[in-house]
């Protein structure tokens, strides 16, 4: 389960519409992030990776979308699960390949 927001999606939103609207400016670029940051009370590295993350969901710098990382999140859940079923039944068919082979000996 995914630890609690500290911040509510519309400041998320805001912010980095914000963040991203200073950077575009070049005489406002020098700095925005912290600017912003700090006139919203969010920790500039924390509105630096919203903004990176919200680049990259946008196409416009290359990385893993949030849709492909939970995906991908998904699919190793997935992964784990079927091997362990299938350890689960390796062990089962061999107590039972083991039992078969008593049997017949007695």
């Amino acid at each position: 389960m995914a630890a609690p927001r500290k911040y509510p999606d519309e400041l998320r939103e805001r912010a980095i519409r914000m963040a991203v609207d200073a950077r575009k400016d070049p005489a406002t670029r020098s700095g925005a992030i912290a600017r912003v940051g700090g006139q919203l009370g969010i920790n500039a590295e924390t509105l630096r990776n919203w903004v990176t993350q919200a680049e990259i969901d946008g196409g416009t710098r290359p990385g893993t979308t949030t849709d492909e990382a939970r995906r991908i999140a998904e699919l190793e859940r997935e992964v784990r699960e079927l091997r362990r079923a299938n350890d689960i039944l390796k062990t089962a068919s061999a107590f039972f390949a083991q039992a078969e082979l008593d049997r017949r000996l007695k």
